[in-house]
């Protein structure tokens, strides 16, 4: 079986549980790292799947790499490749799309609730589940790309995951393991937060009940994945 390529953007947002439910499946993987410097392939079709993850930058920055992402992506899609994206992920699926990426109204940083819709895309890929605790950090937002469904919304930002056919692209982030979220807690302060609020919790709030959080999220995201794997050609 070819493998899924996750793509990395930033050291410290790896694939998390991503990998670990992958590796559990017996599904074959290989991690591209960008912020070293490598190469974005040229074909997705030496892939079965391509997963895109989180990032500090935004997707309007002018980088190198970036529009041979977006055009990588094109190309997966027209194959038939499933592609996912988390966060910054999320909005590079979008940009390729055909969706715009903009600053959202507020920062969300931490633990907050997301709502799923009430559409027939969503209740594929999320089940019964109705509402669930994602975990968001984020200041940038995408609109949903021509074609796609909106699945999933939260207070601070209405377009939290979107579907078309087998892609799916998320502005949460599901994948989060207590190592990780640690890690990130770190860099609170580089996102230079005058106070937490409604939308920004603190890193002593997000590491409240961080286990029992963690396992919670785990059990959306491998809804989610399931789903995802599906789509696999074996």
């Amino acid at each position: 079986m070819k493998p899924v390529a996750i793509f990395r953007h930033s050291n410290t947002e790896g694939p998390g549980y991503f990998a670990t439910f992958l590796e559990a499946h017996r599904i074959p993987w290989t991690l591209i790292k960008v912020d070293a410097g490598e190469q974005i392939p040229a074909d997705p079709r030496g892939f079965s799947g391509l997963a895109f993850m989180g990032g500090p930058m935004s997707v309007n920055d002018d980088l190198p790499w970036i529009p041979k992402v977006l055009g990588l992506v094109n190309e997966a899609v027209d194959a038939d490749i499933p592609v996912l994206g988390h966060c910054l992920g999320g909005q590079l699926i979008a940009k390729a799309l055909g969706g715009r990426v903009t600053r959202n109204h507020v920062k969300e940083i931490g633990w907050g609730a997301v709502t799923v819709e009430a559409n027939v895309q969503a209740r594929e890929w999320f089940g019964p589940t109705r509402e669930f605790s994602g975990f968001h950090w984020h200041g940038e937002t995408f609109t949903i790309p021509p074609k796609a469904t909106r699945v999933a919304a939260s207070p601070h930002c209405k377009n939290q995951a979107f579907v078309l056919g087998k892609h799916l692209g998320m502005q949460c982030h599901v994948e989060m393991t207590p190592q990780l979220i640690r890690a990130w807690c770190e860099d609170w302060e580089k996102e230079l937060v005058a106070k937490a609020g409604p939308s920004v919790q603190t890193p002593e709030q997000m590491v409240e009940r961080l286990d029992e959080r963690v396992r919670s999220l785990n059990e959306i995201a491998a809804r989610v994945y399931e789903r995802w794997i599906a789509g696999i050609k074996q």
